[in-house]
């Protein structure tokens, strides 16, 4: 490790926010809990009640709080809702686990360099939805997922790291999701890792890595997201 960047000592409090079933939240907290990673999980935050990771956060004892955007006039006001309930469990880093809504300037600048996302794509190609149907009606034969810090461009922050897996003959958008998936599970602890431990950091839109700035994404791939 760079002597520049000091290792951060205890546990990273973090606040996680999801919209849907929260497999990365649950990979994440697995992480968390057998000390693998040395974060505090303090909060999932959703905007849809019924999201089933919130479901998955209370069966860990893990605070759940929806903050539902039909509660509010308009979507400034929802997020400025949302930064309160976040800012309420004092995080030092918010971690976007398939939360599927797009956040007001207000917001991104609030947590400006300690927000990451994890996209189901190899940024910068197919950002936005349905990206495992686009690779596919594309012909790929190269997908994966991709680790960034959140700016006010819709999936084009700093990209942090990205982890490949093939495109199989016969694959449809369910077997492909399955092995992003796999892959995601992998990629995404591990990139918390080196921001909790002091090795990741970001600074007005430059991201180093143990002192060094990283000028492309770190490519990783995982054995078991291969096959």
């Amino acid at each position: 490790m760079s002597s520049s960047t000091p290792e951060r000592t205890g546990r990273l409090p973090v606040v996680v926010l999801l919209s849907g079933s929260g497999t990365n939240f649950a990979a994440i907290a697995a992480a968390a809990a057998s000390g693998q990673l040395p974060i505090e999980v303090r909060a999932a935050l959703s905007d849809r009640p019924a999201a089933f990771g919130l479901e998955r956060a209370r069966a860990l004892g893990i605070a759940a709080i929806a903050v539902a955007p039909g509660d509010y006039p308009d979507r400034a006001a929802h997020d400025r809702a949302l930064i309160a309930a976040i800012d309420a469990h004092d995080p030092a880093l918010v971690i976007l686990a398939g939360y599927m809504r797009i956040f007001t300037a207000e917001f991104v600048a609030h947590y400006a360099d300690r927000m990451l996302n994890i996209h189901p794509s190899l940024l910068p190609a197919y950002t936005g939805l349905h990206t495992h149907r686009r690779a596919l009606a594309d012909g790929a034969t190269r997908h994966g997922c991709t680790v960034h810090f959140v700016t006010e461009e819709l999936d084009g922050g700093p990209r942090v790291a990205q982890a490949t897996v093939p495109v199989r003959a016969g694959d449809d958008e369910d077997s492909l999701a399955q092995r992003v998936h796999r892959a995601e599970h992998r990629l995404y602890p591990e990139v918390i890792h080196w921001y909790a431990t002091g090795r990741l950091r970001s600074a007005g839109g430059v991201v180093t890595l143990d002192g060094r700035v990283l000028a492309e994404p770190l490519p990783l791939e995982y054995a078991d997201a291969q096959d």
